[in-house]
């Protein structure tokens, strides 16, 4: 990395947003198995093999939109000295887009600007897709973007967010989740450094994951993908070790921390040990005291509890991971070096060099982890049953949002019109919001004919 630290590019801050509904994935798989009972061995199995014990889902106001929106404000709010006027580019990253020609950048911004937070209109504005990949091409956008500029001063919001759904009655349904993150990026950087120049890459066109136009679900051939991951890993780990000049067994055990894309808590953790198994001839006893060693099931363990968040995966992994080690090194942590790992089906494998910030255990000692947790509720079946049906339609919302309480400040999904498009709101404008739709209902309603 550059001794120059003005010149370095990195990570200031990381913000998340996961929706409180919570179910067990118990209660589902004895549903299916009441259902189907040649199902239960499978989800059984399914539950093993991924390590998943719950997800989390939306709330009837919710879409990737909002929990972006959402996100985004929150490392806004718990950034120190964090300027929105600051941000020059504004993107957002995700394989759940609400609309083919508009960005979700743009429906951020403004729900941003609603909320009262000066984002500038003098920014470059713009979407990232490629799987579970889309968030991490809009950090390496941006990156470059601010180290061309040259300006200090100058920062970057990305935001990734999504909503994952597979085919119910499948194995494939216990790893489905929804949520976001977001990164405020820029120069001299407060909590990560990243180095631009030795990031590696692979990529292919293979089929192991994909979501035609006008599905809501994706469809995967689990084990397929599994295996484009791991043969990405090894790719791009040793086309970054080809640009750094470093090794790859020296490369591995002089890493601190890992942070790989997890789909599901089980999945970096066996690529990981494949590529293990490889460069440094470790068995998996071996490999599992290598990774805790580096206290790397600290940042993969949460997901058990939330499930899949797609382009937001990665950057939750990073928070717990960084989160949880300050726990045990406190200022130690600074200058440790950390492997991020990004995977985008169908596919792309990114992996990229950082380190630790001089200024990362005060922006860590301000974050709230618990409240991950904390602030889950246990939906019920008929909700998580209602949820994974599919999106509602434009009536089926406005149904669901009767008599919905909105938290205080919450954004979400006003309505969706007759032309498709989507309508954002705070929850401070609901009440004006609904006066504004039932005047312009009248002016569409005919006349009484009295005779």
């Amino acid at each position: 990395m550059t001794s120059d630290k003005s010149r370095r590019f990195g990570i200031h801050d990381i913000g998340l947003h996961l929706p409180s509904p919570r179910i067990d994935l118990d209660a589902i798989v004895e549903k299916r198995s009441r259902d189907n009972p040649s199902l239960q061995r499978h989800l059984e199995r399914a539950i093993r093999t991924t390590g998943q014990r719950a997800i989390r889902f939306p709330e009837a106001w919710e879409d990737s939109m909002t929990m972006a929106a959402e996100a985004a404000r929150n490392v806004l709010q718990v950034t120190r000295g964090a300027d929105p006027t600051s941000i020059r580019h504004l993107a957002v990253g995700t394989e759940s887009g609400q609309d083919h020609s508009k960005s979700g950048s743009a429906w951020v911004q403004g729900m941003l600007s609603r909320a009262g937070i000066g984002i500038p209109r003098a920014l470059s504005s713009f979407q990232v897709q490629h799987a579970c990949a889309g968030g991490t091409m809009a950090l390496l956008s941006a990156g470059g973007l601010l180290s061309a500029a040259g300006r200090t001063g100058e920062t970057a919001l990305v935001a990734s967010a999504d909503v994952a759904r597979y085919e119910l009655a499948s194995t494939a349904e216990v790893t489905q989740g929804a949520g976001a993150a977001a990164l405020l990026l820029g120069m001299a950087p407060r909590l990560l450094e990243i180095e631009l120049s030795t990031v590696g890459y692979w990529s292919e066109d293979v089929d192991d994951f994909f979501r035609p136009l006008g599905s809501h679900i994706a469809q995967v051939k689990g084990s397929y993908s599994m295996k484009c991951y791991w043969d990405g890993l090894e790719a791009a780990f040793l086309d970054h070790c080809r640009r750094s000049g470093d090794d790859p067994s020296e490369r591995l055990r002089g890493t601190d921390l890992f942070a790989l894309h997890t789909p599901f808590r089980n999945m970096p953790q066996t690529a990981l040990q494949k590529l293990l198994e490889k460069q440094l001839g470790l068995d998996a006893e071996g490999s599992r005291n290598f990774l805790l060693e580096r206290g790397f099931y600290e940042g993969v363990d949460p997901i058990a509890e939330i499930g899949n968040l797609y382009t937001a995966s990665l950057w939750t992994v990073v928070a717990f991971l960084l989160a949880n080690r300050y726990k045990t090194l406190g200022g130690d942590i600074v200058g440790k070096r950390m492997l991020l790992g990004s995977y985008g089906s169908g596919n792309t494998m990114i992996v990229m060099d950082a380190r630790v910030s001089d200024g990362a255990p005060e922006v860590i000692e301000r974050w709230n982890m618990e409240h991950a947790f904390d602030s889950a509720r246990e939906a019920s079946l008929e909700e998580y049953l209602q949820w994974a049906r599919g999106p509602a339609s434009p009536e089926e919302h406005d149904a669901r949002m009767e008599g919905v309480t909105l938290p205080r400040r919450a954004f979400f999904l006003a309505g969706i019109r007759k032309d498709g498009y989507r309508e954002y709101r705070t929850a401070e404008e609901r009440a004006a919001w609904l006066q504004e739709r039932e005047a312009s209902r009248d002016l569409h309603r005919p006349l009484a004919v009295r005779g």
